[in-house]
């Protein structure tokens, strides 16, 4: 018997520059490197910059600064360059249209025209920790399949992800172990691309984590939902790898709330300008209880 062929790792380091990193994104990025160091891989950096109105080229160039102050190195990245450029994702919208288009011609989404107003009042919110969590889309608002496939651009409306309800999304989680999510009940169709007329975090990072080759997902647990959205993407996309995923534990601050870029006194800038040292913050992020 032929033995499977072991693909190379891959790792990535993903920072939104909505604001500056803090000490959560700190431990989530050690391990990440981590994880890749003892693979013997090749870590990336991509900046997801899809948002123009949130997103700062300041806090893109903090980023870069505060992680390499940190002792992180990447062999891949905006700043580096490298065989999958761009490595910014405000520079890859030609990717997320074309994903676009192939998800419409095979009836996987479709176009909505409902607020986020009349979604929050008529839909319940799942309970949880998720970063993105959304009312439940009721299926009753659903068009007829095929609705929107004369679209030549996704601009001008949300398009979401039909989901197959009652469908029961299992994955084993590296650090968490085996997760369960059902569609329908733990999350409903979600945005692929959103009104503003940009790509959603869902579609643009299937599309990247396919195109860069990522072979393993670090991130904080507050995205194992997503994961199970993205799970259904790959699916649909019939994607021939996929990747692994690994979700770090959240730090929070005295009050138990997960840390939030608002807190910028745990900012790694702030920290730096502070007089903490390299290590110091090291040792903070992964040991938060010493």
């Amino acid at each position: 018997m032929t033995p499977p062929v072991t693909r190379p790792y891959r790792g990535r380091l993903a920072p939104t520059p909505t604001g500056h990193l803090h000490l959560g994104h700190a431990a989530t990025f050690l391990r990440t490197q981590e994880r890749c160091q003892q693979a013997g891989g090749t870590l990336v950096y991509r900046n997801e910059d899809i948002d123009r109105q949130r997103c700062k080229p300041e806090y893109a160039r903090a980023a870069i600064e505060d992680l390499a102050w940190l002792g992180l190195s990447w062999g891949e990245g905006p700043d580096l360059g490298g065989p999958y450029a761009p490595y910014d994702q405000s520079e890859r919208r030609e990717h997320y249209l074309g994903t676009w288009a192939r998800l419409r011609d095979a009836g996987y989404i479709y176009p909505c025209h409902r607020s986020r107003r009349e979604l929050r009042e008529h839909a319940p919110t799942p309970k949880g920790d998720e970063q993105d969590a959304e009312p439940l889309y009721p299926p009753k608002w659903r068009p007829p399949p095929g609705t929107g496939a004369e679209a030549l651009l996704p601009g001008e409306c949300t398009w979401r992800f039909r989901v197959p309800d009652g469908e029961t999304i299992h994955f084993h989680d590296a650090l968490l172990g085996e997760q369960r999510f059902t569609a329908g009940k733990d999350f409903g169709d979600f945005p692929v691309w959103r009104r503003e007329d940009m790509p959603a975090y869902e579609l643009a990072v299937v599309v990247d984590d396919i195109a860069m080759d990522i072979t393993e997902v670090v991130r904080g647990a507050d995205l194992l939902l997503s994961t199970a959205r993205q799970l259904l993407l790959y699916r649909a996309l019939g994607a021939s790898h996929i990747p692994g995923f690994a979700h770090c534990p959240l730090l929070r601050d005295a009050s138990g709330r997960r840390l939030a870029k608002r807190h910028d006194s745990l900012s790694l800038r702030a920290m730096r300008e502070a007089g903490l040292s390299a290590e110091e913050v090291r040792q903070r992020a992964l040991d938060p209880d010493s």
